[in-house]
Order: C-alpha cells, then structure tokens, then sequence
C-alpha cells in the first residue's frame, strides 16, 4: 500500500510533493494548437480547431492529473485569452467546430475572466459549435451567460471520471456523483450540450473490476444527459501515479480493455464514445498488433462503427 494520506487535507500536500517541474509558458500564446478531425452528431468527420489555452493553474489536486504542467502559478492578465485565441485561429484553417481547453475550468474566474467573455465570442462568432471545459463545481449562470454571447451552440466537458463512488473520492477530484448530475441538469436545462471524460482503470480500482466500471461510466455519462463521451487511458508522468504504481495501487489500461470499454459505449448508440488515443502506450501488449489495434480504434472514433476485428498470428489474441 502506498502513504497516499486518508484526510482529504492532507492529500493536495501530498500530490504537489511529488510533482516533477511545470513547463515555462508565456501567458500571450497557447501551449499548444491543432486541427483534428472528429465525429459529428450528424456522422460526418467534422475538423476541430483545438486550442490549448494558457492560464492558471486549476485550484483543484487531483491524483491523476498531469495538465497542470502546462499551466500558470498566477492569473492571466485581461486579453490575454483573447490574444491566444487570436494567435492560434490566425494559423489554423478555418474550421465549423472549436474546442477552448485550459486545463482546468474555463469558468474559473482566475482562470478566464469573466470581464473577457465578450470579446472571446466575438471571435467566436464564425463557429457553429464551441466547446470548453469545466469542473462542476465552476457550472453555473456564467455558463448561460456566455452562451447567450455565442452564435453557436455551447458544448461544456465535464471530468465524470468514475461512477465508482469509493474511488472518486480517492481521486481528491473533491466532486461527488450527485454535485456531477447536479451540474449536467443545469447544463440541460439552459440548453447547453454535455461532453463527458471518463478515466479506463483509475488508480485505487481493481483491474478485474474496470471495465465493469468504465461501462458503469459510461451508462451514467448518458444518463446524465451527455451527447459524447471520451475514454481516457488513466496514464502515469505526474509524480503521484508513479508512486502508486509502486504501490500496486495504479496499472495503466491496456490495448483490449479499451476496446471492450469503446465496444460497449458504441454499441449503446445513446451519443458518441471516443477513445483518448494521445500518447497511448503500448505496456504489456503484443507488439505485433498493437498499432493495428490502436488504428482501429482511430477508425471507431471517426465512424462510430465497430470494424472487423484484428486477429494477432503471434499472440493468438482478437481485438473486441
């Protein structure tokens, strides 16, 4: 068993301890900026405009989280986001779709400030469709607030990360499942799209126990009202991770849960599933078929379809 503190207290503490350095941003220009396809509702590959926005540091310490390394210590000044929206939509093609993640909370008021709303979806005006991010916590009248300033439709993503109700409060996300449906009502009742994260094999949960929680997940994500939903493979790299694997208290997820995780929300045809490919590793999977796999998996996010099953001649195994 790892000394991961039991007092919730103590645990944000324990978190920083073990962090390794934070990347050095300037808060005039995103950290990072790209185009990438995706699934519409309709079926059709939509491009994204993604931008990954500059600012501070989400207040929250969960032990999961590596985002916090492209953050700031301080809040950024009035404009700037502006200025980063600018800076990356002046050198990314147009696009119908644009998704603003910050790692953190785009309502956040340290994060974006609010007196920035207008000029930010006055940039915004061309999009059909924008999407941020946010904790359930910062859901509120700023969400509607902001919407109204929109020509497009607002879509917020919300970290659900687990249905298990033990292990979310081990994440010390400080969220529980009812302040989670909590949020997805206001979002529903203002008429604000809901995108749901979901973690594969959180740390603190069996093995054996997570694909029965990620379809759990999954269930709640739409029951909650979510039009998409994205499987992300919890992954090592901040510091705490590594000290519970050690522990025996965290394994990341292979190639064939994912699959069977992606197989079960696709086939429940209730919104979108993706699955979270960036920087997926191998572990312990066959190398013969693990990139075939991973694109079939890049294929299921694009259709929403399941294709034909990759067959391995050298470990016998088939894809979900």
């Amino acid at each position: 068993m790892s000394n991961y503190p039991e007092k919730l207290a103590d645990r944000s503490r324990w978190v920083e301890d073990l962090r390794p350095n934070r990347n050095v941003l300037s808060a005039r220009n995103p950290y990072a900026y790209f185009v990438e396809e995706e699934c519409s509702a309709s079926g059709d590959i939509q491009a994204i405009a993604t931008i990954f926005l500059t600012n501070r540091e989400c207040p929250f310490r969960c032990v999961m989280c590596d985002l916090w390394r492209n953050t700031m210590l301080h809040s950024v000044p009035s404009g700037a986001i502006r200025e980063q929206i600018d800076f990356a939509l002046d050198r990314l093609p147009q696009s119908q779709v644009v998704k603003l993640y910050n790692s953190g909370s785009f309502f956040d008021p340290h994060a974006i400030p609010p007196e920035d709303y207008e000029s930010i979806s006055e940039r915004l005006q061309g999009f059909e469709r924008v999407i941020v991010e946010c904790h359930p916590a910062f859901v509120g009248d700023h969400c509607a607030e902001f919407r109204d300033l929109l020509a497009g439709r607002l879509e917020i993503a919300m970290g659900l990360e687990t249905a298990h109700p033990g292990v979310l409060q081990k994440l010390n996300k400080q969220m529980t499942l009812p302040k989670f449906a909590h949020a997805a009502d206001f979002l529903r009742s203002n008429d604000i799209d809901l995108r749901v994260f979901i973690l594969v094999q959180p740390p603190f949960l069996p093995s054996k126990q997570a694909l029965e929680w990620a379809k759990r997940s999954l269930d709640l994500a739409f029951d909650c009202g979510a039009v998409a939903a994205t499987l992300i493979p919890t992954r090592g790299g901040n510091g705490a991770m590594e000290e519970l694997a050690a522990a025996g208290e965290f394994a990341p997820p292979g190639i064939a849960l994912l699959e069977a995780a992606a197989k079960y929300g696709v086939e429940l045809r209730r919104g979108r599933v993706f699955t979270d490919l960036w920087n997926f590793k191998r572990n312990s999977s066959c190398a013969e078929c693990f990139n075939r796999r991973v694109e079939r998996l890049r294929v299921l996010n694009l259709t929403q379809r399941l294709v034909k099953p990759v067959v391995c001649s050298q470990c016998g195994d088939q894809s979900e």
